[in-house]
C-alpha cells in the first residue's frame, strides 16, 4: 500500500485553521506578511503560538512561511522571528532566501527547513543541493508536469511538496506597480485600498480572463485566472511517495476552503486504500468541487499534462 501523503492547506485565520483540522488537513502554512509571500490571512505572534497549541493537541502540523525576499533593512530582525518560532514549537519553517537558512543555522539548528521559491524548484539535483544545505522538504515549482514530478520525487533525498489545488502566483514585483499608478492618476490611494479584500482584477477580454491583483509589503502579484484542481489524478504522485499535497487557499472563503479540504482528504484517503473505488469515485469528486467553485474561476490541471513553454 502506498504512504498517505500530508495533505497542507493555508488558512485565514486561527478559526479556519480549526475547522481545516476538522475537515481533514494534516498541516497549515501560516504568517506575517513581513516574513512570508502571498499568506491566506496574518497571523500575528500570538496567533501563531495558539495555532501550535492547536494543531498538536489534534496531532497536527504548523509550518510558518518566512519565503519573502529579504533586503538589508530585514536581515537583521530574522534572528529575532526564527527565535521566538523555535519557543513556539513550529514544526517548519518555509524559506527561500539563504539568509533564512544561515539564521536559523545559528538561532535554532533543529529547526526543519523547507526550501520554498515558487518558481526555481524545477530538478532533483537543485532540490538535493538545498538538502545538503540543510532542507528537509523541497517545495516544488507549479510549472512541472507529472513527469517531471515524479522524476524529481525518484532521485530527491529530500521530501517533496506539490500543489493540487487553487491558484498560483503568475508575476510578482517588489515594485508598487497599483500604488504608483493611482499615484500617477491622483487618486487617493488611502481610498483605493490595493489589498486583497479589494477584490482587483487585471481582465483580458479577448480570452474571457480575469486576473486577480492586489499589493501588500512584498510588492505587487498577479495570480492565475483559473485554479488548479487535480482531485481526479493523484494516483501517479501518491504511487511515486509524494510527500506533501498543498491546497492553496489565498483569495478563497473558509466554507469554501472547508469544503475542498474534506473532498482532497476523502480522495487521498480512498485512492490510497481502495484503488478501484477511486477510479470509480473520481468524476464524483470532481463534481463536488465544480459545485462550490465561483463563477469566475474556472478549473484546470494546470501544467500537469502538458510541456512548460516559458
Amino acid at each position: 500500500m502506498s504512504k498517505k501523503p500530508e495533505l497542507l492547506c493555508t488558512p485565514a485565520d486561527l478559526t479556519a485553521a480549526e475547522r481545516l483540522f476538522k475537515a481533514g488537513a494534516d498541516a497549515v502554512i501560516i504568517g506575517e506578511e513581513r516574513y512570508g509571500l502571498r499568506l491566506a490571512g496574518e497571523f500575528t505572534r500570538d496567533d501563531i503560538k495558539a495555532c501550535v497549541k492547536l494543531a498538536h493537541a489534534a496531532g497536527k502540523k504548523v509550518y510558518v512561511a518566512m519565503n519573502a525576499l529579504f533586503h538589508n533593512d530585514k536581515v537583521g530582525e530574522l534572528a529575532d522571528y526564527i527565535a521566538f518560532l523555535k519557543e513556539a514549537d513550529v514544526d517548519a519553517i518555509v524559506f527561500g532566501d539563504p539568509a533564512v537558512l544561515m539564521t536559523a543555522r545559528e538561532v535554532a539548528p533543529d529547526m526543519k527547513l523547507h526550501w520554498n521559491t515558487e518558481t526555481t524548484a524545477t530538478n532533483w539535483f537543485t532540490a538535493n543541493y538545498w538538502g545538503r544545505k540543510g532542507a528537509k522538504r523541497a517545495v516544488l515549482a507549479r510549472e512541472l508536469n507529472m513527469d517531471a514530478i515524479v522524476e524529481i520525487k525518484e532521485e530527491a533525498d529530500v521530501e517533496v511538496e506539490v500543489q493540487v489545488h487553487g491558484m498560483t502566483c503568475m508575476f510578482q514585483s517588489k515594485r508598487m506597480l497599483i500604488g504608483n499608478y493611482m499615484k500617477f492618476q491622483g487618486k487617493n490611494l488611502a481610498v483605493e485600498r490595493t489589498g486583497q479584500s479589494r477584490n482587483m482584477v487585471l481582465f483580458d477580454e479577448e480570452r474571457d480572463a480575469k486576473y486577480p491583483i492586489f499589493e501588500d509589503e512584498n510588492g505587487t502579484h498577479i495570480m492565475s485566472p483559473n485554479d488548479i484542481s487535480i482531485i481526479d489524478e493523484l494516483e501517479e504522485m501518491i504511487d511515486a511517495g509524494v510527500d506533501s499535497f498543498k491546497i492553496e487557499g489565498i483569495l478563497k472563503s473558509t466554507e469554501y476552503m472547508e469544503e475542498v479540504v474534506a473532498a482532497y482528504r476523502a480522495a487521498i484517503d480512498l485512492c490510497v486504500l481502495d484503488r478501484d473505488a477511486y477510479e470509480e469515485t473520481k468524476d464524483e469528486f470532481v463534481e463536488q468541487i465544480e459545485a462550490i467553485q465561483p463563477a469566475n474561476r474556472k478549473l484546470d490541471t494546470g501544467f500537469f499534462f502538458k510541456e512548460t513553454v516559458y
